[in-house]
């Protein structure tokens, strides 16, 4: 049923055919046969095959996998099976991963009790949950979880903890009002809902929607849906697009002109398929994995369990951060704020009688009785309970009765808490500054608009009275009237510790936080501007209904505070977010919460959280501490730049020397390189690629968020990749004219001098900063120079014959230095100038 609160309790018998008498067994038996069990009714999920099959879908790893086997089919046996390896590793942690996401909903269940007590065939009977069918009457009492979402018809005392599904940090008091159908989810008062439960009272209500048509399990199905993808994973896919592009027409070129220059068929296919291999950076996803393993470690030393490692890198790109409000933002706890007078003045002796009534009563001891505890100095000692009218939702008042001993003298207090209204029904003096008394006409509007000021501020404020008892047989029987107003207590839930700090340098950063609550608009408001929000910019839940998410997606973007938000909106805001372009984070740690952190590109969660919250994290924080998002927001960004330098590196130089083989292949009697000549020199320009996870990162890399920018990659690799292929031609003029090489000589003071200057050259793209001012890992530094004495120590050896090379004339080999040395001079150059006129995406 769909606004079932604004419907009469006869309206609504009359709708799931039952009474106020319940059903028989035989109607619930035929319910069940037409709506089914109250489950969740898990949908057939993808086999386990299919879904470690998903894993290869990438463009990428489709090239990778298709390099791998032409390699193994050009009997690099080695190479081939490096990179399937490698592929297997990727995708098998990939698999892992999805696998256990698809256990969050299994898991929701845990929360929910397994039997109820039911109105079935004339008399309550205990009845497993999933046997309950729409019209059952349930009772409920304290320490009742709600089974399924309910209409309520009868409520004594009753009150609720929603926490979990709305945010709301206070009990929530529960009747049988009638209510409009516009009506907030965290304003439903005479709706229970699944997955909450009672906290005190009792009460009659009818099961008017079934788990699976639950809030609850409007969650469930939001966590049950496949991943979307996140920006990292979609600038994976476009970047696989790209080479996938550029290998086809290369490779169809290559072949093409070599036929018709009567070049062996099988030779020139061979040619052409080396060639694909070689433009293709085959150590991608290692480089990716060590970078993300790298990040995964450095953040577990920091107290932060990183579950989905492809959530470091969409740190470093994230420019909004949705957070929940309680117990993200604020501790989650009531906490006495103020105790005030009349006047709006600081009263000690009200918290001591606060503390009297709260001490002493013995019903439900509901987190404003804690708060008020907490702030209490007062020794009981002194203090003996006479009596007590327990709290009803009739009157809103809660009064006990007590002792005090001072000395050789005593007296008898009744203290009176309450809602304010109530209290000010029941006295009828005040307590002056100078402790007399006065009617209390005489500050009844002073003290409603104090009322009304602190209310309008987000507190929560109860009043306070009490009076001095005479002595007799029937102090039992005092009710709360003529009573002496005393005082108003104002409670919050106040912020964390470092909360304001950490905005701030978050906002510094360029990650801008957006709160998203349940709460109502003024508590939103108050708490948005204590932390530097505009409480202008709100969007209250009721106004976001009428948007669509391609209106919302240009809304969300002039919008600081998110109020009296239901679950599933707070995904429709994450969703518009995301097509509004920007890359998302959110936090929270409650059921309401999953659907928006599963959205989000980055989803996070505290170890306290609830666990269908922190299954739907890709981020775990293990310490209540909010600074360790600002070191996940760097630690994202060094990860992703670390990842975009392979990119950089590997791009530039391998399109440069594809071109420059494509070309030498057309005027050349023999092939540039041998097919294995072309992988020896991948494996050695790609084994130092390896160590950037390990390398520093400049500050002004830093600052800002960083995006994929297809555009940026594209004109970096033609630049450096064409200047790259300047020197590789002459190289073959010294080579061809000066030096008159053969076939041997040629293809082996060529593959020096790609190696060597692509080595020279990983140094300089590395940064944007001269090659000098920025420091530059040591085991990059460490695996540069091994490389540089491999190669030569192979050139020199006996098995250079085994890979069609020689040793070099010393010459030669003085000079492919030089030309490596002015290639560095120049590449260093142009990244002066290329810096200087393009930088990467940032928003």
């Amino acid at each position: 049923m769909k606004n079932f609160w604004s419907y009469s309790k006869e309206d609504i018998f009359k709708k799931l055919d039952t009474s106020e008498n319940g059903l028989s067994s035989e109607e619930a038996a035929n319910k069940i046969e037409k709506y089914g069990k109250n489950t969740l009714g898990e949908e057939k999920s993808s086999s386990k095959f299919m879904v470690f099959l998903s894993q290869f879908k990438s463009p990428i790893t489709l090239i990778l996998i298709f390099a791998a086997i032409l390699s193994i089919f050009t009997k690099d046996y080695s190479d081939g099976f490096i990179i399937l390896i490698i592929i297997m590793i990727s995708s098998l942690l990939s698999y892992m991963n999805e696998s256990h996401a698809q256990d969050a909903v299994k898991k929701l269940l845990s929360s929910v009790s397994v039997k109820s007590t039911v109105l079935r065939d004339g008399k309550f009977q205990e009845i497993d949950n999933s046997m309950l069918v729409l019209g059952d009457i349930i009772k409920v009492s304290t320490g009742d979880m709600i089974p399924a979402d309910c209409f309520i018809i009868e409520a004594n005392s009753l009150a609720t903890d929603e926490s979990s599904l709305t945010g709301e940090t206070f009990p929530v008091e529960k009747n049988a009002n009638i209510l409009d159908a516009d009506t907030s989810l965290s304003h439903r008062s005479n709706s229970l809902w699944m997955g909450t439960h009672v906290i005190s009272g009792s009460g009659l209500a009818v099961i008017v929607n079934l788990t699976k048509n639950s809030e609850f399990g409007k969650i469930t199905a939001s966590l049950s849906q496949k991943d979307t993808d996140t920006d990292f994973e979609r600038g994976i896919k476009d970047f696989g697009n790209l080479i996938l592009h550029v290998t086809i027409l290369l490779i169809c070129l290559i072949f093409l002109f070599n036929i018709i220059l009567n070049k062996s068929f099988l030779e020139s296919f061979m040619f052409a398929l080396a060639l694909s291999v070689g433009l293709t950076p085959q150590m991608l996803p290692a480089i990716i994995s060590v970078n993300l393993s790298k990040g995964a470690k450095r953040m577990s030393d920091k107290g932060v369990i990183v579950k989905k490692l492809n959530s470091i890198e969409n740190f470093g790109s994230m420019t909004i951060m949705c957070s929940d409000k309680t117990g993200t933002i604020t501790t989650g706890k009531v906490k006495v704020d103020k105790a005030i007078d009349y006047q709006g003045q600081k009263s000690d002796d009200l918290i001591r009688l606060a503390s009297i009534n709260s001490y002493f009563q013995e019903g439900y001891k509901n987190p404003i009785d804690e708060a008020i505890l907490q702030a209490n100095t007062l020794d009981f000692s002194n203090y003996k309970k006479l009596f007590e009218i327990p709290y009803s939702f009739e009157n809103k008042l809660l009064s006990i009765g007590v002792e005090e001993k001072s000395n050789s003298s005593k007296k008898n207090i009744m203290v009176t808490k309450g809602a304010f209204e109530n209290i000010l029904a029941v006295s009828k003096t005040y307590e002056k500054t100078d402790g007399n008394q006065g009617p209390i006409e005489e500050i009844k509007e002073e003290i409603t608009d104090l009322f009304d000021k602190y209310s309008l501020q987000g507190y929560r404020v109860l009043g306070l009275c009490y009076k001095i008892l005479d002595d007799g047989d029937n102090i039992k029987e005092e009710k709360a009237r003529n009573m002496i107003f005393r005082g108003l207590l104002l409670f919050i839930d106040p912020l964390k510790d470092d909360v304001k700090d950490v905005i701030t340098e978050m906002d510094s950063m360029g990650v801008r936080l957006k709160m998203i609550t349940g709460d109502n608009k003024e508590i939103a408001k108050n708490i948005g501007s204590q932390i530097g929000l505009n409480p202008e910019k709100i969007l209250l839940g009721e106004d976001l209904k009428s948007y669509s998410i391609s209106q919302l997606n240009k809304k969300v973007l002039d919008v600081d505070i998110f109020a009296e938000i239901s679950p599933n909106q707070k995904e429709k805001i994450i969703r518009a977010y995301k097509e509004a372009g920007e890359i998302v984070g959110y936090m929270g740690d409650g059921i309401n919460d999953a659907p928006a952190i599963k959205q989000a590109d980055v989803g996070i969660s505290v170890n306290t959280a609830a666990d269908t919250a922190k299954d739907a994290a890709a981020i775990v924080l293990l310490q209540n501490n909010l600074n360790v998002l600002l070191s996940g927001i760097k630690e994202g960004r060094r990860t992703f730049i670390n990842t975009l330098k392979y990119i950089f590196i590997a791009t530039s130089a391998n399109f440069g020397n594809m071109f420059s083989m494509a070309g030498a292949s057309l005027f050349l009697k023999f092939l540039p390189l041998l097919p294995k000549q072309i992988l020896l020199t991948n494996l050695f320009t790609d084994f130092p690629s390896l160590q950037i996870a390990s390398d520093s990162v400049d500050s002004a890399w830093l600052e800002k968020p960083v995006k994929w920018d297809m555009k940026f990659i594209k004109k970096f690799m033609v630049i450096f990749g064409i200047t790259s292929s300047v020197f590789d031609y002459l190289t073959f003029f010294v080579l061809l004219s000066i030096f008159k090489a053969d076939e041997r000589l040629f293809q082996t003071g060529w593959m020096l001098e790609s190696v060597i200057s692509a080595m020279v050259v990983m140094l300089i793209v590395r940064t944007a900063r001269p090659i000098f001012a920025s420091k530059v890992s040591k085991n990059l530094i460490l695996a540069i120079i091994f490389v540089n004495i491999a190669l030569i120590a192979i050139i020199y050896s006996p098995i250079n014959a085994y890979l069609g090379l020689r040793a070099l004339p010393i010459k030669v080999l003085v000079s492919m230095f030089a030309i490596s040395l002015a290639y560095a001079i120049t590449a260093e150059i142009l990244k002066k100038k290329f810096y200087k006129n393009n930088s990467f995406s940032r928003k």
